[in-house]
């Protein structure tokens, strides 16, 4: 499954690049992530680094742990994360921060597949819903650091 959002807000790019790559600080504002562990930082060169993160996630009757390699490149202001292991076939998201005159324009693109056919359908159907969801967390962590 594949979706893309993108946004204009009235943030600085690097405001919003530090955000996004604060992973450590997800459980804070992200409701359905109840901890987040981070191992494995490393430099991979000026300006980009890279760090492993493993989520536990919970939702009404589900609890999941998956792990996830963040990949930060200050130098482009993008973020990537590829699947280590947990309950996906494929996973990898990417966010993109660019100067706009109103702030920063912001590009998240998902694309994934859970092993259990289940759990695909389930999110399937709420996957906009989903998204959506998940980039206001990141609005409003943005107001509240940032104001408006």
């Amino acid at each position: 499954m594949r979706h893309r959002v993108t946004r204009e807000l009235p943030y600085t790019p690097d405001q919003l690049f530090v955000l996004v790559g604060d992973v450590q600080a997800y459980p804070l504002f992200v409701p359905w992530i109840t901890s987040m562990r981070v191992w494995n930082p490393r430099e991979e060169a000026p300006g980009i680094d890279s760090v492993d993160a493993e989520a536990s996630v919970g939702f009404a009757f589900l609890t999941e742990r998956f792990s996830t390699r963040v990949r930060r490149d200050a130098n482009t202001r993008e973020i990537t994360v590829s699947l280590i292991r947990g309950p996906f076939r494929r996973l990898d998201n990417r966010w993109r921060f660019s100067p706009h005159p109103s702030g920063t324009f912001v590009e998240f693109s998902i694309d994934f597949e859970f092993k259990s056919r289940l759990l695909e359908a389930l999110l399937a159907a709420n996957l906009g819903r989903a998204v959506e969801r998940l980039i206001g967390c990141f609005e409003d962590r943005a107001k509240a650091l940032y104001g408006k």
